[in-house]
């Protein structure tokens, strides 16, 4: 569980919206810096406040990744089988979802040691792969992050991330076919909204446990 954690506070501050030219691995070094920077200056407010740690996560977090493209393959058959509405509410939805996940678990953050590994990429590559290592202040086994991109006229923006090697959109998608397939995709995309919407007050979601998420 303390791996979940950790793992889960990287992928939070790992990034921030750049350059269009800027390379997946800077990217990801120099968007951790300035949301530690952030996170530190802001912490008793952000702990206070959870609309202002959302908005944080919404802006500077969570801006490099293709929601439309997660969802999409996070729900598989089911997305084809889904109107557009749907899709658009789904894709909202599931980013709400990480944005309060994440918001809560970069409040744990304690100053663990991000290492990033060697990063190589050839100019002509339409994807890329940045391998990472977090460093546990406990001494334990250093925790291995995955970011995978993809290029778009806009820039790199992220598609996936394996976490010790488990992947993110992977786990969502064993977990909301099981739903989809149990309640329906309508029933799912309404649980999630309600979660949504209780999360910063604090109240019970509706799957029975807080309103936050851990995989």
């Amino acid at each position: 569980m303390k791996r979940t954690v950790i793992a889960v506070l990287v992928l939070s501050i790992a990034f921030l919206a750049l350059a269009a030219d800027t390379s997946p691995d800077r990217l990801a070094r120099e968007a951790t810096d300035k949301i530690v920077v952030l996170l530190k200056a802001n912490r008793d407010e952000y702990s206070k406040d959870h609309k202002k740690l959302y908005a944080m996560v919404d802006e500077h977090v969570l801006a490099q990744f293709d929601f439309r493209a997660m969802s999409r393959t996070v729900l598989g058959r089911y997305w084809r089988e889904a109107n557009e509405d749907q899709r658009t509410n789904f894709t909202n939805e599931f980013r709400n979802l990480l944005v309060r996940t994440y918001g809560t678990a970069l409040l744990k953050y304690n100053d663990e040691e991000i290492i990033y590994l060697p990063f190589r990429m050839s100019p002509e590559d339409r994807t890329a792969t940045v391998k990472s290592e977090v460093r546990r202040k406990d001494g334990g086994p250093p925790v291995a992050i995955q970011y995978n991109f993809y290029r778009t006229d806009k820039g790199w923006k992220v598609y996936d991330v394996a976490i010790e090697g488990a992947s993110l959109v992977s786990t969502y998608q064993s977990t909301f076919a099981a739903r989809v397939q149990k309640e329906g995709l309508g029933a799912l995309i309404t649980s999630l909204t309600q979660d949504n919407k209780t999360a910063a007050s604090g109240k019970t979601a509706s799957n029975g446990g807080k309103a936050s998420v851990t995989r």
